[in-house]
């Protein structure tokens, strides 16, 4: 049985109801999860909570934000420092992913295994979440893992009990693939960008190099178009399958798709909104605009068949 001991902060907003209860089966190929669905399942042994929030610019705000009050058993991985590595693949972008060996020792130290559904939040749509939901779902994570639609947010809107513990789950044993798929870097991009359909992930108007607020050029790769991340979404829950089918399914016809953002990560978002879609899923350009943008390759500004 997991344990829920650790580190103590102020008592949780509820006491625990509920004797525990045994696993659940998950849905095979599960992406999303409503808070309706994890509050069911909360208490399974089998489930595994992580909350990723986190703010550009803003080191350690996400984990302030965690300690401020969490989905109960819920805990924390960081961008920078669990789901990222400054020398792996994609450097010398923001978020370079770690070697998938290290990623899964990070990840059993946290305690989670081979065995456990892992449902991951944030309070930005999914925005930081898929990041973790693509690289388990790329490793082949055979517990499963999913987004919470709406995230923390959502388990919020019927006063659900949060908590303000650390839980303490002791190390698990997990197995993932050793490669990363499905994934390109800078130079492949360049060669064959004219036969790929990129697809940019930021806000408009930092593809239209209207703004930059962290990297060191303003604009986009040549011939990207912009699909912002949240376009997939309507008041912070994603849109129907069908929608985002009818968002996509033009962009994503007869050529192979290239997802990017600033760093690799909301770039996740459109992949996953391409999954609940039924599309192909696309090819993730891992370093993104901060990688390109500060290898001197060219950039665009303005509108290419802006979304």
């Amino acid at each position: 049985m997991r344990s829920r001991t650790g580190h103590k902060g102020r008592r949780p907003a509820c006491a625990r109801f509920g004797p525990r209860r045994r696993p659940t089966a998950h849905t095979s190929g599960v992406a999303l999860i409503s808070a309706e669905e994890l509050a069911r399942r909360i208490d399974d042994d089998d489930v595994r909570v992580v909350d990723v929030r986190w703010y550009l610019g803003q080191p350690g705000m996400g984990r302030a934000a965690y300690e401020a009050g969490h989905i109960p058993g819920a805990i924390f991985l960081d961008l920078d420092d669990d789901l990222s590595d400054p020398d792996g693949y994609g450097a010398p972008g923001r978020h370079p992913l770690p070697r998938p060996v290290e990623f899964e020792r990070r990840l059993e130290a946290a305690g989670i295994g081979s065995a456990h559904f892992v449902v991951a939040y944030d309070d930005a749509g999914g925005a930081n979440a898929a990041r973790l939901w693509w690289m388990l779902d790329n490793l082949g994570h055979r517990g499963g893992v999913a987004v919470l639609d709406g995230g923390i947010d959502a388990w919020n809107a019927s006063q659900r009990r949060r908590s303000y513990d650390v839980p303490n789950y002791g190390p698990a044993k997990l197995k993932l693939r050793r490669r990363w798929r499905g994934v390109i870097d800078r130079h492949a991009l360049s060669e064959r960008r004219e036969a790929l359909t990129l697809l940019d992930a930021r806000a408009g108007e930092r593809y239209r190099g209207e703004v930059e607020p962290i990297d060191p050029a303003a604009g986009h790769i040549p011939g990207a178009r912009s699909m912002p991340f949240a376009g997939n979404l309507t008041d912070g829950y994603f849109l129907s399958a069908t929608e985002l089918r009818r968002r996509f399914e033009q962009l994503a016809a007869g050529q192979d798709v290239v997802t990017y953002c600033g760093s690799g990560t909301t770039a996740c978002h459109n992949s996953l909104a391409m999954r609940l879609a039924g599309l192909p899923d696309p090819i993730l350009y891992v370093g993104s605009f901060s990688d390109w943008s500060r290898s001197g390759m060219p950039i665009a500004t303005g509108v290419e068949g802006d979304d």
